[in-house]
């Protein structure tokens, strides 16, 4: 069977399996220790303890560590893997002569310094035989490093400040920030002047905007309209408006909200401020794959807990009896349902999935869950490819702005310390390319269609010309023909009548989407939604908004049960001290009926 064949076949692994014998188990709340919360919880848990958690992914996990820390026996069902989107995906039948199968991943597993409370989390989790944590296989690399190829031989760009130094007090004034953002965004001819000029208004005016206008302007506008694209170049286009939406967060510029792209926008740059003013690297990615390096340890780690998962069990659906969860249909491997009973109920499916969920009672005693039907899903997945050299691609990290279909790419080695001969595949197999495709809509380079449109053969051919047309355009080869040995796209993507279907879509944020999304605690009393889709401080569909909206419903739980336990931590979303008094009179102007200080149009 060649490569080509057997990526057409892949099959789904079965079950994700921890490590065993983990020792040892971090930041258990309030009273409860260790020895406790270990203990059988029927004896020294709450009086009604019993949770079913639906979904293993980000919010699932993040939900049963933190409810199995303050004695609640847990269940964790998934109709698939454990760890949801962010799961390793070996290639099945790679793995020769003792060695692990090739290792594919839904996306780049990327971080940032303002992930709080994923970061917390990790650091909760020992691994085994270290004193280290799992955070510590965080390997961080600067704001600097990430490179953005350009095709056509245009110089390589570096939009949104990056690869530029600044003294970091120099941004504390709009009319110092000003002249930052003019600089950054004239480097290397990036856009005309009179349009840097514009874009840094616009940048300024968000920053000194008032979260009340955040919800009552920015919300409902489009980060295309907010920016004027329309009327200016497609340079701009490129760059202000299209790379920052769908390279960074799979969201298209014409119905992505300015709130959501702004408030992202402004994490990262305070991230960048910190950084130059000697504080943690914006950047982190795992020094391995994402199984080994923190879902491993962490099921583990749970299981020690007295977490029971049931993976390969689907959601069909709840009973509702006295206008509560009275169990939830579960179908099993072999086909079969049945009906599980808990006290509690944590809903941690991804939004496409959680909108089939709804019955109509549910609705009518939950609004706001038949406002879900409002949201929008897109697609935000990719491929690897494993080659027979190690790449250098710059620090490992690429954006190909001028890639039609966005893709990021990230070099595995260039980040793993691992021997991938010896591990890996078989033998001969030295490096791996994870890329993202963030863009299923428009027509490629080589066949003139839609990631959508194309076979998985022709996604692979097409994704290799846009990569090539960026990075070999120059006269220099940095990925060469004839190194791919085997390559994967994500199973989540099948091919039916004509065109792909995707198993695992996105939430994205489009414009006033804030209002159709629900809160943690619903009108359910025993019901409580952890998914990237509920109201979170973080607002974007990500491992840390899944894991704030996984806390937030612990301490609804937590306040419905009558616990004395501590809440689980929350992290708030930063601002520019500074800019807090432009705030505060941004806010008193709104009230007015004025626009922004800064807002010239």
């Amino acid at each position: 069977m060649t490569p080509h064949q057997r990526n057409s076949a892949v099959s789904r692994r079965s079950v994700l399996r921890g490590a065993a014998g983990l020792a040892g188990a971090a930041g258990l709340a309030a009273s409860a220790g260790t020895a406790a919360a270990r203990a059988p919880r029927r004896r020294n848990g709450p009086a009604r303890n019993t949770v079913a958690v639906l979904g293993a992914g980000i919010g699932g996990l993040t939900a049963a560590h933190e409810l199995a820390e303050r004695g609640f026996e847990v269940t964790v069902f998934d109709r698939k893997e454990l760890g949801g989107k962010s799961r390793t995906i070996p290639l099945p039948g790679t793995g020769i002569g003792g060695r692990a199968p090739l290792p594919g991943e839904h996306g780049a597993r990327g971080f940032t310094s303002f992930y709080h409370n994923v970061h917390d989390t990790m650091r909760r989790i020992p691994l085994p035989g270290t004193r280290n944590s799992v955070y510590d296989n965080l390997i961080p690399f600067s704001v600097n490093d990430p490179r953005y190829p350009r095709a056509g031989n245009l110089p390589d760009g570096f939009p949104l400040m990056f690869g530029f130094y600044f003294d970091p007090r120099q941004a504390l004034t709009p009319e110092g920030l000003q002249r930052i953002l003019i600089e950054v965004f004239m480097k290397n001819n990036l856009i005309p002047l009179p349009e840097a000029i514009h874009m840094a208004g616009r940048v300024i005016t968000y920053l000194t905007s008032s979260e009340e206008r955040r919800f009552a302007q920015w919300e409902h506008l489009s980060w295309w309209d907010y920016v004027g694209a329309a009327q200016r170049s497609a340079q701009f286009q490129a760059l202000a408006a299209t790379g920052l939406t769908r390279a960074l967060v799979a969201a298209k510029e014409y119905v992505a909200s300015t709130r959501t792209m702004g408030n992202m926008m402004e994490s990262f740059f305070i991230a960048l401020l910190q950084e130059l003013a000697g504080g943690p690297k914006v950047y982190q990615v795992l020094n391995g794959p994402t199984n080994e390096a923190w879902l491993d340890p962490w099921i583990s780690l749970l299981s020690e807990l007295g977490v029971r998962f049931l993976p390969g069990h689907a959601r069909d659906g709840f009973e509702v009896a006295s206008g509560e969860i009275g169990g939830a249909r579960i179908r099993r491997p072999d086909g079969s349902t049945t009906l599980h009973r808990a006290d509690w109920y944590v809903c941690a499916v991804p939004t496409d999935r959680a909108q089939r969920l709804w019955s109509p009672e549910m609705r009518s005693l939950e609004p706001s869950l038949a406002r879900m039907d409002e949201l929008t899903v897109d697609w935000m997945t990719g491929m690897q490819m494993f080659v027979s050299e190690k790449l250098e691609l710059g620090a490992g990290y690429n954006i190909y702005l001028d890639a039609p279909w966005r893709l990021t790419s990230y070099t595995q080695r260039a980040f793993w310390d691992v021997d991938y001969a010896a591990k890996y595949g078989d033998g001969r197999v030295l490096d791996g390319l994870t890329i993202d495709i963030a863009d299923w809509d428009t027509p490629g380079i080589l066949y003139g269609k839609t990631a959508k449109h194309c076979t998985r053969e022709e996604i692979y051919q097409e994704t290799w010309a846009q990569l090539t047309g960026a990075l070999n355009d120059d006269g220099r080869v940095q990925l060469k023909d004839g190194i791919v040995r085997d390559w994967q796209l994500d199973p989540g993507i099948s091919w039916q009548d004509g065109q792909n279907h995707n198993d695992e879509p996105l939430l994205v944020n489009t414009v006033g989407s804030w209002a159709a999304r629900p809160t943690a605690h619903t009108r359910i009393p025993n019901l409580f939604l952890a998914a990237d889709y509920v109201q979170t401080n973080f607002d974007l569909a990500t491992m840390e908004g899944a894991n704030e909206a996984a806390r937030t419903a612990v301490n609804a739980l937590l306040d419905a049960a009558g616990s004395p336990a501590a809440r689980a931590q929350l992290f708030t979303r930063a601002a520019i001290p500074a800019f807090e008094p432009l705030r505060q009179m941004d806010a008193a102007r709104l009230r007015a009926g004025q626009p922004n200080l800064f807002d010239l149009g």
